[in-house]
């Protein structure tokens, strides 16, 4: 009897074969249980049979997060109530949440998706890993934790907040690995300095697991930097069963997706046409292996690019760019666009800067202005003001130049703006208050 292959490691043929087997199931699932699917097929004349190759997947509808509130709190179920273990919600700023359900095998089945990017990276039973995600409603949390104690790691679920405590649980018990936000992790070493410890030589870290926020390349490497270890981005959302939809193997160069659960695809914002691979746009997602709450090309609202060429560690799953930002995320001043990620590189770039900015956004009569509050290294703060004035015209040049507008840059010392244990709230928009 043939040995079963593990689906990380199949050839890029019987990966999509596996892909096309999984979408069948999945849309005879939808179309049978989902009234909303049932009513886009028919729309479009379309049937499940129809589908006889993953290029046809362009002739099915997107899904929305509108659609899925829509749902709320039980329209895209495929399973009966009884088979259900689990809700989780992902909140927007307005309206009813998106609810999301689970059978034990889903909840399974996410879990071993974490045990598998984590053991890529080189987690297993000796490293002790300390879980700083939000617990709850939330999936990062206990996804991630399900998944790590699958992968045989001693867990600590210490979630968020209590630094000092966390500090504590750190140094106490050698851990080695944590998942955490990176605005946190920035605020981490902070308290860590403040308490008389040294973030590289006091503690034991190795790796750092980074998501749930929009970051740039250069934040990542300032936290590599400051606590002397590997950081690896990871992707998911609570739509696609929580973290784990895609994680950076060693080689660091983008994230694989596994596209045994997942088929993808980037469509252009506006146009809504699939982009070639390299090209910048919106990621859909089509879920393969979910049992409660299948989703077909699901419009995350997320950044990125695929890679076209193969990663050199051999696995045929193809990456995505860390995620630039959410289409909503972007802001529109003086008919430039701009997202918060591009500012947060070209900062974080800087060596002067410390660890921590934010983003203003004012209206003074019929002009918008965008001012940048970033905390400055202390040593900077120990010169002349002509000193001062020359780093706060560099940094206003070096905006300038790549954003396209002149912003207001106001220098500030360490600790100077609000902390957060979670989500870091870089920008306030004022224009409209």
């Amino acid at each position: 009897m043939s040995r079963e292959i593990d689906p990380e490691y199949l050839d890029r043929e019987n990966l999509e074969k596996l892909q096309l087997k999984r979408l069948k199931k999945v849309l005879d699932r939808v179309y049978h249980k989902v009234p909303f699917y049932r009513e886009a097929f028919d729309a479009r004349k379309v049937k499940p049979d129809n589908i006889k190759n993953l290029k046809d997947l362009e002739r099915l509808p997107f899904t929305t997060r509108e659609d899925l509130r829509a749902g709320y709190p039980y329209g895209f179920l495929t399973s009966s109530l009884s088979r259900l273990v689990r809700l989780h919600t992902s909140t927007g700023t307005t309206g009813k949440p998106k609810a999301v359900l689970f059978t034990q095998k889903d909840i399974d089945q996410a879990a071993r998706l974490i045990t598998r990017s984590m053991s890529m990276t080189g987690a297993g039973p000796e490293d002790v890993f300390q879980n700083m995600m939000s617990y709850g409603l939330f999936t990062g949390g206990l996804i991630f934790h399900y998944g790590a104690e699958r992968a045989g790691l001693l867990v600590i679920p210490s979630g968020t907040g209590n630094t000092e405590r966390q500090i504590e649980l750190m140094h106490d018990f050698k851990t080695t690995i944590v998942h955490i936000t990176p605005s946190y992790a920035l605020y981490l070493a902070e308290v860590m300095e403040r308490m008389g410890m040294d973030p590289r030589g006091d503690f034991n870290l190795r790796i750092v697991y980074l998501g749930a926020e929009p970051y740039s390349e250069a934040t990542k490497s300032k936290i590599e930097e400051i606590f002397s270890l590997d950081a690896y981005d990871s992707y998911g959302l609570s739509e696609m069963n929580g973290p784990g939809v895609a994680f950076e193997c060693k080689e660091k160069c983008g994230m694989h997706l596994w596209e045994d659960n997942f088929i993808m695809e980037v469509i252009d914002q506006e146009t809504l046409e699939i982009r070639r691979d390299s090209e910048e746009g919106e990621l859909v997602l089509t879920t393969l292996n979910r049992e409660a709450m299948p989703i077909l090309r699901y419009r995350t609202g997320d950044l990125t690019h695929i890679y076209p060429d193969p990663c050199r560690c051999g696995r045929v799953h193809r990456r995505i760019s860390r995620i630039k930002g959410r289409v909503d995320d972007m802001f529109i001043l003086r008919g430039v666009n701009i997202f918060p990620s591009e500012v947060e590189r070209i900062l974080m770039g800087l060596p002067e800067v410390g660890r921590n900015y934010q983003i203003v956004l004012e209206r003074h009569g019929g002009l918008e202005e965008m001012r940048v509050i970033l905390e400055i290294k202390k040593r900077f703060f120990r010169g002349s003001l002509k000193d001062l004035k020359r780093l706060q015209n560099k940094i206003k040049a070096r905006l300038k130049g790549e954003l396209m507008v002149t912003p207001q840059v106001e220098l500030v010392e360490p600790a100077t703006l609000p902390r957060t244990t979670g989500k870091a709230k870089r920008l306030i928009d004022k224009r409209k208050i």
